[in-house]
């Protein structure tokens, strides 16, 4: 268990402050923060190193009275300021509040897009702590603060969420035991009249602060709030620490050029994909401009055949009829010498019968 005793916490004030332009005092810091508590290295240290900190940030957060709190121990504490040789080492706090429920507290800057199924899991883990034998009742509650530097639902922004397990059309809560807490840092303009009750927005500004002027005009509004703004102060002055925040710095530095050279790849692919697409819209177009040609081709090749069948008959038609024509004529013509040759061999009979006549007369 990690409290405000530890030696931690001795250790880190025993640094002169080199950060600060002017003074070694807290009240007289001018300038930009070095290392804020967006750097999940700071944020770790500074809750660390501060029980009383960390108790003001769980009160707030959980709406909870100082009252109603009567322990908040951290779980898995960590040698501030030794190497850090994994990059994806877990910097998140675990807590056990009032000795019964589990906390897992979490400052995210960067966009996985891999939320929430990653903080389910957390909490999951966070809630299944029972040993064997024990009852399913002793199973202590279960909560997960994610403070995001991003908005998780773009389609909903919110400042402060909190997420359970209900009757999707009733909404009665299932269970109470298992809790999720979003707090977007970058939609503090969203903050509802209970979040600023609570002063959740306060926290959110002095997470944002960037000078130590707008760290000491936000840290003045509550005892907790100053108490967070001087531990940050000093723990800045830990040289370890702040090479501890420069190498997580320079981690999501790398990262995020990762990410904007993946995202670049990604967008080279997706361009190519849309000229490639276009590409092949283009020659479907050509396609089917070849087919709608060769068919109008065929249509005119069709209507001239047709033309030209229909210009063969009306031919053949008048061909039959001036053979019929000629035919008639010359069955005419045929019936006309028919008769000519029959009145002429009637002339001939008639003039024999004469000459015999003439011949039967002398």
């Amino acid at each position: 268990m990690y409290s405000n005793n530890h030696s931690q916490d001795s250790r880190l004030r025993e640094y002169p402050d080199t950060t600060s332009p002017g003074s070694t005092d807290f009240e007289d810091a001018t300038g930009e923060i070095p290392y804020g508590l967006t750097n999940d290295y700071m944020f770790r240290a500074v809750f660390q190193s501060s029980n009383k900190a960390l108790r003001g940030l769980i009160c707030s957060l959980l709406h909870l009275a100082d009252s109603e709190v009567t322990s908040v121990e951290i779980t898995n504490p960590i040698l501030l300021g030794d190497s850090i040789d994994d990059k994806e080492f877990r910097l998140d706090i675990q807590l056990l509040l009032n000795d019964r429920t589990r906390i897992n507290l979490e400052m995210q800057i960067a966009n996985r897009l891999n939320w929430p199924n990653r903080s389910v899991m957390y909490l999951c883990r966070s809630y299944d702590q029972l040993n064997r034998g024990q009852d399913y009742k002793d199973a202590g509650p279960a909560v997960h603060i994610g403070l995001l530097d991003y908005t998780l639902f773009e389609d909903h922004p919110e400042f402060y969420a909190a997420y359970k397990l209900i009757n999707i059309k009733n909404h009665r809560v299932y269970n109470d035991d298992l809790t999720l807490y979003v707090a977007d840092l970058t939609r503090i303009d969203l903050a509802t009249e209970e979040d600023k009750r609570y002063r959740i927005d306060s926290w959110a500004r002095l997470m944002k602060a960037s000078t130590w002027e707008e760290l000491r005009m936000t840290a003045s509004e509550d005892e907790a709030l100053y108490e967070t703004a001087k531990a940050l102060y000093y723990t800045c002055s830990d040289e370890e620490i702040r090479i501890r925040c420069l190498e997580r710095e320079e981690y999501y530095q790398d990262l995020r050029n990762y990410e904007r050279a993946i995202e670049q790849e990604r967008s080279d692919r997706e361009l190519e994909r849309l000229e490639h697409e276009q590409d092949l819209r283009n020659y479907e177009r050509a396609i089917e401009q070849e087919r709608l040609e060769h068919e109008q081709d065929l249509q005119n090749y069709r209507r001239t055949l047709e033309q030209e069948r229909s210009k063969h008959e009306q031919d053949l038609q008048n061909y039959r009829r001036t053979l019929e024509q000629e035919r008639s004529e010359h069955e005419q013509q045929r019936l006309e010498h028919e008769q000519d040759k029959h009145h002429y061999e009637q002339q001939i009979t008639q003039l024999q019968l004469e000459i015999e006549q003439l011949k039967l007369n002398r």
